[in-house]
């Protein structure tokens, strides 16, 4: 059953500030070029507890999803994915454990659930180890049988942005987009 907010592509872009990381994510062509701002959020740096919620637009006249750890400073905390209801739409945590040579990520949602890897294990190693932020990160999400379920891939340019392709109708944009921001916030870590 196709989810209830799908969308086949879009982009997230950063823009960095002293004190947040804003995100605008918009729908976009196959391209990856942007066609219609979907969502805004900021995240504030050094939470301690994780929490990132999306509005229409800068003028935060209306929150329509969010994200929020599930516990404070746990390093295997769980986040929530809730509509702006508050209702909860989807789960994904990262897997600290599988992430040591290959950063690994579980993700839920009705009807479905996945694992994420970083497609590259070299590039992984070398983005650990090394202080250059224009390696690439690059994952794909697929369910228990291999199939895909989203993929996440940052592109070159000014400040970091990241095409999202959601091949599974099941999967809805909200999560696919909670799950994207994350990547880019926790992987700064």
């Amino acid at each position: 059953m196709p989810a209830e907010m799908y969308l086949p592509n879009f982009v997230v872009k950063q823009k960095l500030t002293m004190m947040v990381n804003r995100y605008e994510v918009s729908e976009s062509d196959e391209a990856g070029n942007p066609t219609r701002l979907m969502a805004f959020a900021e995240q504030k740096r050094l939470a301690f507890k994780e929490q990132v919620t999306f509005w229409t637009g800068p003028d935060r006249q209306r929150a329509v999803f969010g994200f929020k750890a599930r516990k404070k400073l746990d390093l295997n905390a769980g986040y929530d994915v809730t509509d702006e209801g508050g209702a909860q739409i989807g789960f994904f945590r990262k897997d600290f454990g599988a992430s040591l040579l290959r950063s690994t990520f579980h993700v839920e949602g009705p009807g479905y659930t996945g694992t994420g890897r970083e497609r590259n294990q070299v590039v992984g190693l070398l983005r650990r180890f090394t202080e250059l932020d224009f390696i690439p990160i690059h994952f794909d999400f697929v369910d228990p049988a291999g199939n895909a379920l989203f993929s996440v891939e940052r592109t070159m340019s000014i400040g970091d942005r990241y095409r999202v392709s959601v091949p599974d109708d099941r999967v809805d944009f909200r999560v696919a987009a909670a799950v994207a921001v994350a990547l880019d916030a926790l992987m700064s870590r």
